[in-house]
């Protein structure tokens, strides 16, 4: 397995983690990704940690809370073994300070997040999401004291905007606080907007990205094909409307490109597409997926090799979609405003 400094900052990461998002029973939305037992996600644990894999990421909110139980009851005596990440920001009770990322709210909830994880600490503690009414100031401050405590060693964030994290980084850096080392970011080959603003700021800045839903909220994992219906399991019968909108000519024109390059590795379309964001600027780790053993000993075979410059040239191709303004505008001059490069 290979390993990776996540962002700037000493710690090393292996490039693919679990994430549980699929450990637990809760609300009816994280059940149709999945509902792990403790045994079931035990035995995902171990495979993991056979393969090298020794990160695991969940967040409060997951079967509101449950997935953080049943990751700490699948990692028990081996809490020296394993890196966890965990989230917090969105609600997790009736009261009015129940959310957001306050102090108020981020004390209670990293309190919550160890007792549930049965932790003394967190190695990555992120922002699920931005919250215009806290100020910045408050939620670094929070947060800097957490690590401080030795309650939380790394700080990142979650679904920013590029001003919400170089915002953040700016306070940080007049304060001498903690910063944020990684960005939790939606990024695939059919969702690559991370490329446009997030991107070119986590090379400038030092902010890795910890890449969730790589497979583009389950489209590119090989059962979406032209000129067929949706699978029967598939979890996109529930869950579509929650995640990024994909217009179909696009999606199977990228599949169609991806299968073409799966032929010729003789790997699985997954595969393929994992091994692309590997190999992309900033991407210090990839949260990958998975229901049960024989989608995680897939997931894993995404490492161990690389698609070829033509290969990953013919993925930008079909993958390539028409840029927002500033973005369109800055690239006719590349000379003075080049694309990040791995």
């Amino acid at each position: 397995m290979e390993f990776r400094t996540l962002g700037r900052s000493g710690l090393k990461v292996p490039v693919l983690s679990l994430g549980t998002a699929t450990f637990g029973a809760g609300s009816e939305v994280f059940r149709a990704i999945g509902n792990s037992s403790v045994t079931e996600a035990t035995r995902l644990v171990d495979i993991c940690l056979e393969a090298g894999v020794n990160m695991f990421d969940t967040a409060d909110i997951y079967h509101e809370g449950l997935s953080e139980e049943v990751l700490g009851q699948a990692i028990a005596g081996r809490r020296d073994k394993v890196l966890i990440s965990t989230k917090a920001t969105f609600k997790m009770g009736p009261g009015p300070n129940e959310i957001g990322s306050s102090r108020h709210h981020l004390i209670s909830a990293c309190e919550a997040s160890l007792r549930r994880l049965n932790t003394d600490y967190i190695d990555l503690y992120q922002m699920h999401g931005f919250d215009g009414l806290t100020p910045v100031e408050e939620t670094l401050s929070a947060l800097n004291d957490l690590v401080h405590s030795g309650k939380v060693r790394y700080i990142g964030c979650s679904n920013f905007s590029g001003w919400h994290l170089m915002k953040s980084l700016s306070v940080s850096e007049r304060y001498g606080w903690a910063r944020y080392v990684a960005h939790q970011a939606y990024y695939s080959l059919i969702g690559r907007e991370y490329e446009w603003e997030l991107m070119p700021l986590g090379v400038d800045q030092g902010v890795g990205c910890v890449v969730w839903s790589p497979l583009g909220w389950g489209r590119l994992t090989g059962k979406i094909r032209r000129n067929q219906p949706l699978h029967k399991e598939s979890r996109l019968h529930k869950t579509a409307e929650f995640g990024p909108p994909v217009p179909n000519d696009y999606l199977h024109d990228v599949v169609d490109a991806i299968e073409t390059i799966a032929k010729e590795t003789g790997k699985s379309i997954a595969q393929v597409a994992l091994n692309w964001l590997l190999q992309r600027p900033t991407v210090s780790n990839v949260i990958m997926g998975a229901r049960n053993e024989e989608q995680l000993r897939q997931n894993l075979g995404a490492v161990g090799w690389n698609l070829t410059p033509a290969q990953v040239a013919k993925l930008d191709a079909a993958s390539a979609i028409t840029l927002a303004y500033p973005y369109w505008h800055q690239r006719q001059f590349t000379d003075r405003n080049p694309p990040p490069t791995p």
